[in-house]
This record gives C-alpha cells, sequence and structure tokens, in this order.
C-alpha cells in the first residue's frame, strides 16, 4: 500500500537572534494510511514543528512533503489553506475554542469557510457533538466545559470537513489522567473508523493505542534503543540515602 505522506530530507532552520535553531534536521518518514502513530520526544527534539510542517502550517526551509501525490512545497498559500481545510483535523494542546462561542458554534464555526448553508453546518456540528459525547453540551460556552470537554469540542471541529488526516499535538497536556485517557481512546476510535491519526506527546501511554511509534531527538528521527538510551541519560534514577543498620 503506498504511503499516505512521504518527507524526505525534512529540514528547519529558525533564526533566534545571531543564532540559527536546527529544528529538523534531514528527516525521513513515510506514514501509511489509516495508521495511528505517535511521536515521542522531549521539549525541543522538533516533533510539534514536524507536525506543522505536515498540517501545512509552516514552510520547510529544505526537503519534501508529499501527501497522496501532492508536494506541499509546490503549493501557493491559496492551495495550502484549500489543503488544510480538506484533508487536515487539528487538535492542539490549548484547545483553540473561541471563548465567545459555545461548544455548537465553535464545532460549526470552520464550515462558514467551505460555504455551507447555516443549517447544514449546524446539523453537522450537533451530530458530531453527540458522537464525541457532548450532546447535552451544545450550548455551553468554553468557560462553562471541563477541560476534557473542551478537547472533545477541538475533536469534534477537527472533524467537520471529514479529513483523511488527523493531527494532534499534545492533545492530553492539559488534561487530569481520566480525561486524557478519554481523549486517547477518542482518538483511537477515529483510527479505527479508517482516519490516519498522528499524534505528537510525551503521554507514554498513547502509545498503546498506536499502530507506530517514532522517536525525536534534536531533530532527527532515531530508533528506541537510542531514545532510551538518550533518555535515561537525560533523567537518571535517584540515589538512595538510606543506610542499612
Amino acid at each position: 500500500m503506498p504511503a499516505l505522506i512521504t518527507v524526505t530530507q525534512l529540514s528547519k532552520t529558525f533564526q533566534m537572534g545571531r543564532q540559527k535553531v536546527h529544528a529538523l534536521d534531514r528527516v525521513d518518514l513515510a506514514v501509511a494510511p489509516q495508521t495511528f502513530s505517535t511521536v515521542m520526544g522531549p521539549s525541543g527534539s522538533g516533533k510539534s514543528t514536524l507536525l506543522y510542517l505536515l498540517g501545512g502550517l509552516d514552510r520547510p526551509t529544505s526537503g519534501q512533503i508529499v501527501v497522496e501525490g501532492q508536494s506541499l512545497e509546490a503549493m501557493d498559500e491559496n492551495a495550502l489553506a484549500e489543503y488544510r481545510r480538506r484533508k487536515v483535523g487539528f487538535v492542539f494542546q490549548s484547545f483553540n475554542l473561541i471563548a465567545s462561542l459555545s461548544a455548537l458554534e465553535n464545532v460549526a464555526y470552520p464550515m462558514r469557510f467551505a460555504g455551507v448553508p447555516r443549517r447544514r453546518r449546524l446539523a453537522v456540528a450537533r451530530d458530531l457533538l453527540q458522537r464525541v459525547g457532548l450532546g447535552d453540551r451544545l450550548l455551553h460556552k468554553p468557560t462553562e466545559l471541563s477541560g476534557g470537554q473542551q478537547q472533545r469540542v477541538a475533536i469534534a471541529r477537527a472533524l467537520v470537513n471529514d479529513p483523511a488526516l488527523i493531527l494532534a499535538d499534545e492533545p492530553t497536556g492539559n488534561l487530569d489522567t481520566a480525561s486524557g485517557q478519554a481523549i486517547m481512546q477518542l482518538l483511537a476510535e477515529l483510527h479505527h473508523h479508517g482516519r490516519t491519526v498522528l499524534v505528537v506527546t510525551h503521554e507514554l501511554r498513547m502509545t498503546a493505542y498506536a499502530t507506530n511509534t517514532l522517536y525525536m531527538l534534536d531533530g532527527r528521527i532515531v530508533s528506541h534503543a537510542e531514545y532510551e538510551a538518550a533518555t535515561a541519560v537525560a533523567n537518571p534514577e535517584p540515589v538512595s540515602t538510606s543506610r542499612s543498620a
């Protein structure tokens, strides 16, 4: 089966004052369709940068991203916007909900840009919120919802244009354990219903739901063994100070 996403020698460099920061360093990657991939890595490893490039929210310094045979580098800004609207659903750690709108209105909002009539927008949004277990919270604003409920609204919003690809950036990062578990299960259900899901996370439990786990260090994809060795050094076991009698 051909890859849904193919990444070749992808690099991203940021200029910070007089210093260049290499967020991604010649990354090669292939993501098969209808898979659930997790990307693990410490802060600053480049995993969120990778996600934003795959979603067309930023452009690489060099390298190539091909999604379903289309090169993102060859797209102008209008084409990238269309790509994001039609093919990608984003889920962010901070939810990114509009505070003045209800859950129903937040989910319906992106469909305005696709020219969907208001009645149809609200019907689709209502159905999606019911599917994520918020049928009784349609008219609640974000401040009236728990963190887990807000993330469910964000996931429903990510699904409004029926995207094949779901990109989630630390979706459980601001949630308690129980809410985080529920969001993991919801993303797993989306995968089982045919979506390709790619999640950037610090949450080791998320890998239990994944069909594939990638590990990143210093802008590169590394082996599990290399990742384990590096993170073990970075997080040494505490030294016991107790003495036997």
